[in-house]
């Protein structure tokens, strides 16, 4: 597989628009130039994997993109905090970086990155087509779509985070075009969207790329069919969303910016092409199809090296153990454990998010007929809490200790300890009474954390689908195919909930799936999308965040009786329209005037 290779730093002067550490097959690369590197379908690899390197490293940046979201408190020291001030700047004193940053969500992906990125694909694209004759027809057409796909996953990426950008398929060389060559102007919202979407569809039409790749295959970490029409159908579910395809889209569609952030003209339609092609997945590769995907179970096993490439990960970015580690672990996560600091403590979940968990009876912690008590709160609740919630009180054991834990978040601060800090102004504390453990290495210390090689999946067949039971449900209704694909989610084997009760009205599917979404997904960087896409953060974000206050009867001891009182904590809630978008750089537009500036900036 593509990992399995020699991490190098690979010098190609005149085809390489930067230097790029990256993961490829043995190669003497000594001799490789320009006029080389395209001379047979081994050479060209070494510069394709080199663009795989350039897959955005999700799991190996402390401030993730739930910190932005009302599931989670980070550090004051980030973006993140600034972004919740309503701090985000295009120019001036805006800072790109996720310390004290100002250039909001992003986690070091930009304008700039994306489009040394598609140069590098584009370059890779169009010198395999002079080349042709010099590889075999299979590996041509492969490759090629390969290509394809990447440039459109590093197109969406920022896609989402910009609305309209500038496509460029082609590389652009100064002295080969002339000015209007060189600067290009931001496509609409639906041009880019269009873009997109035919690449995606012709690449699973044409159906040269393997459908899924499994564990130890050669090829694993490729492109797949499965990964083309995934993000097809996200990047369907995401334009059809009220924000961007409705009368009143998130931010305001004024004439100097005309339909860079939204469709021109809304389309119920919209809704039912997302969900036909989530019903493509699902009947020709899903579980109704081949079986090539399907839902993996337990959950929390999800993530182990062990199970790379299971039946539900869809696409993912591979991890090498010490040359290019998975270190998400460091960052967050029990802070102490049996007395010794380990993480950063930036993962610490809101109560919001607490209380969206179920029952294990499935039934709302505010239903009167739940069971839930206030004063006894992670009694009884849905093991999807327990897999990856650590609350006060917790047993906490991962393969790497030798010995369980229970993690107390109750106030204690010995002089030179302090394990919590509502008013969020010390670093490497719990914030909230809770953390998260979703994802975390269950194999190596956090203190080990360069040894860690767990893959970060960008998707998973989960996604298929809830995402086709959304779009279904706003496209025709909550019909007898969005329960099933609702109540597949919750009656996996682990979660095992009760279904959905029947009779829903669509107002009330569309709160189940959303709360679907929140609870299966949370914590993998997928929460600010929905809160943009259904343009209700300037409702969710705008609202005080609260954490949790345990009290023991004998404090030190913790062998007395709980109290638990819901505190509000000092951590800033402002969300502003504009902040459905990130700005241009500054001085991306300085270079190229061609360039509009999103809303409000």
């Amino acid at each position: 597989m593509i990992r399995n290779g020699v991490f190098i730093l690979l010098l190609l002067s005149g085809i390489m628009s930067c230097n790029q550490d990256t993961f490829i097959d043995t190669l003497d690369k000594s001799a490789l130039t320009d006029a080389t590197i395209w001379d047979n379908a081994q050479n060209a690899d070494t510069y394709l994997n080199n663009c795989y390197g350039d897959l955005p490293q999700k799991s190996n940046q402390p401030d993730n993109l739930d910190s932005f979201t009302d599931d989670n408190v980070g550090g004051f020291y980030y973006t993140s905090y600034n972004w919740k001030k309503g701090k985000v700047e295009a120019a001036g004193g805006a800072s790109g970086s996720i310390w004290f940053g100002t250039t909001g969500p992003g986690q070091l992906e930009g304008w700039a990155t994306l489009y040394t990125k598609v140069r590098k694909v584009n370059t890779f694209i169009q010198r395999i087509k002079e080349n042709k004759s010099n590889y075999s027809e299979d590996w041509y057409n492969k490759r090629l779509d390969e290509a394809r796909f990447l440039r459109a996953y590093f197109y969406s990426e920022q896609f989402v985070m910009l609305g309209g950008l500038s496509v460029v398929t082609e590389p652009q060389v100064r002295q080969d075009k002339a000015e209007e060559g060189i600067y290009v102007p931001r496509s609409t919202f639906e041009g880019t969207f269009d873009f997109l979407i035919n690449e995606l569809s012709s690449i699973v039409s044409n159906g040269y790329l393997v459908v899924k790749y499994n564990n130890g295959d050669t090829d694993a970490g490729r492109a797949t069919l499965g990964a083309a029409l995934m993000l097809k159908g996200w990047l369907q579910l995401f334009a059809a969303s009220p924000a961007y395809n409705s009368s009143d889209p998130a931010v305001p569609n004024e004439d100097g910016n005309r339909n860079l952030q939204c469709f021109a003209t809304p389309e119920q339609d919209r809704w039912a092409d997302a969900a036909s092609t989530f019903r493509q997945f699902i009947d020709t590769w899903g579980h109704k199809g081949s079986g090539a995907y399907s839902l993996f179970s337990p959950m929390k096993e999800f993530w182990y090296e062990v199970n790379e490439y299971n039946s539900e990960v869809i696409w993912d970015r591979q991890q090498v153990p010490s040359i290019m580690p998975n270190t998400f672990g460091i960052y967050g996560g029990p802070v102490w454990i049996h007395n010794t600091y380990y993480t950063w403590g930036n993962y610490c979940p809101t109560q919001e998010i607490v209380d969206e968990y179920q029952m294990a009876n499935g039934l709302d912690i505010d239903d009167p007929s739940s069971g839930y008590n206030d004063q006894d709160p992670y009694t009884g609740r849905e093991k999807r809490f327990y897999d990856f919630i650590v609350y006060n009180g917790a047993v906490y054991k991962q393969d790497w200790m030798a010995e369980t834990d229970t993690i107390y978040t109750a106030p204690y601060d010995d002089g030179s300890i302090i394990n919590i800090d509502y008013n969020i102004d010390y670093m490497d504390v719990n914030y909230t009474g809770y953390y998260y453990k979703k994802r975390l290495d269950n194999l190596h210390s956090p203190r080990n954390s360069s040894l860690c090689g767990m893959n970060h999946v960008y998707y998973r067949y989960a996604e298929v689908l809830l995402g086709y039971a959304e779009a279904q449900n706003e496209a025709v209704g909550p019909d007898a195919s969005v329960y099933e694909a609702v109540n597949s989610i919750r009656q996996r084997p682990g979660t095992d909930l009760p279904s959905l009760p029947p009779g829903l009205s669509k107002a009330e599917m569309r709160d189940a799936i959303h709360h679907e979404r929140r609870i299966e997904l949370v914590f993998e960087n997928k929460r600010l999308f929905d809160l943009w896409r259904w343009k209700t953060a300037e409702i969710n974000l705008n609202k005080d965040l609260h954490g949790i206050l345990p009290v023991n009867s004998i404090p030190g001891e913790n062998s007395g009786t709980w109290t638990y009182t819901i505190l509000g904590l000092y951590y800033p809630h402002v969300f502003t329209k504009n902040m459905y978008f990130n700005p241009i750089p500054q001085d991306a537009i300085d270079r190229n005037d061609k360039l509009i500036q999103n809303w409000g900036y």
